[in-house]
């Protein structure tokens, strides 16, 4: 592209750089107060990496601490864990934003939205996946169309009530088969109670979701895989800042906690209702930590379960990414209130 020479204003210097961003009068085509460098993420990755090298001893000594290893382990496992599902999610996402029509969803659901959430709830079974990647496809359901109270219905219940998690759940507690039945129905319960919830009270207004460019010119296959990219960049990096929140309290939170919270049973409840907040483990995994709790009871077990698929430290941070902060400030609580309730109620009746 050729440069074309202006004049420069009035009140300009020799050589600098006119307001309006041309080169400057020297000839050598840069703005004198553009020189330098530029920090991206590539030089600031390669800077890191030097750095690493440059302190490999000290940084070597500080991983080596037994705190730092609890820490790192915990990390790895829930990124681990958590993002083979995520990019299923993802996946999907894309799949439902760029070949399914909306007229789909029209006809799929009730027309009555407080039918259409039962419906989107029982939905869930059909995603053999975690919490992960069921915020992705909410928000793809939001966006093609379909009502918010049943979009969270699905939200909510798909990471609980899928194949994997209940069997996994099974396993868990062969000699407690009830666990499964009742997580399936608090699970449900509270994802339509939840559902029927936004219906009544919720606001438009508190629900934003990111804004997808449209693909004008591009082919399917191209909308496609934009889509995925700007869908796992956005999870992605806000399920990296649930891993480490999550990574960070589990190495300094004292064990002795849990054997004096399972010695009354309502704070038992309360305190592993607030574990799976913290703990920020996959709906594929909770069931096997659930069940190594041994000093707690069934119904405690049946919170941690009901509780952790619905929120936790990196589905807050992943919710607010897609639907807004405000969104995620008014959500979580209301969750966690109802997670709890429908856990004891469950578990009142079943275990």
């Amino acid at each position: 592209m050729a440069i074309t020479e202006k004049a420069a204003p009035p009140g300009t210097l020799p050589g600098a750089a006119p307001a309006d961003g041309t080169p400057g009068a020297d000839g050598t085509g840069t703005p004198p107060d553009r020189d330098g460098w530029h920090l991206n993420s590539p030089l600031a990755l390669t800077l890191l990496l030097l750095l690493v090298v440059v302190f490999q001893g000290p940084v070597r000594g500080a991983l080596s601490k037994p705190v730092m290893q609890s820490w790192m382990t915990v990390f790895v496992a829930v990124v681990v864990q958590a993002l083979p599902f995520l990019v299923l999610g993802v996946l999907l996402s894309a799949a439902i934003a760029v070949f399914v029509p909306p007229s789909f969803f029209a006809r799929a659901l009730p027309g009555h939205p407080a039918l259409a959430v039962p419906v989107a709830g029982l939905a869930g079974v059909i995603l053999p996946g975690c919490e992960c990647a069921s915020v992705p496809v909410a928000g793809a359901l939001v966006r093609r169309g379909v009502t918010p109270a049943a979009a969270i219905a699905f939200l909510l219940s798909a990471p609980a009530i899928n194949p994997i998690v209940l069997t996994a759940t099974a396993v868990a507690f062969p000699r407690n088969p009830e666990m499964v039945v009742g997580r399936f129905a608090g699970s449900l319960l509270v994802a339509c109670a939840m559902g029927w919830l936004w219906q009544r009270l919720g606001r438009t207004d508190w629900l934003r979701l990111p804004a997808h460019a449209h693909h004008e010119g591009e082919t399917k296959g191209e909308a496609f895989w934009s889509s995925v990219r700007h869908d796992t960049m956005q999870a992605g990096g806000f399920l990296v800042l649930g891993a480490m929140a999550a990574a960070t309290l589990k190495a300094v939170a004292p064990a002795e906690w849990l054997r004096t919270a399972a010695a009354n049973p309502v704070v038992a409840i309360l305190a592993l209702s607030v574990l799976a907040v913290l703990l920020s483990i996959c709906s594929e995994a909770d069931a096997f930590v659930a069940a190594s709790l041994t000093q707690f009871s069934l119904t405690a077990k049946l919170a941690f379960l009901i509780v952790g698929p619905m929120i936790d430290l990196k589905l807050f941070a992943m919710q607010a990414g897609t639907f807004g902060r405000g969104f995620a400030l008014r959500f979580a609580p209301a969750t966690f209130a109802a997670a709890i309730a429908g856990a004891v109620l469950t578990g009142a009746v079943l275990l």
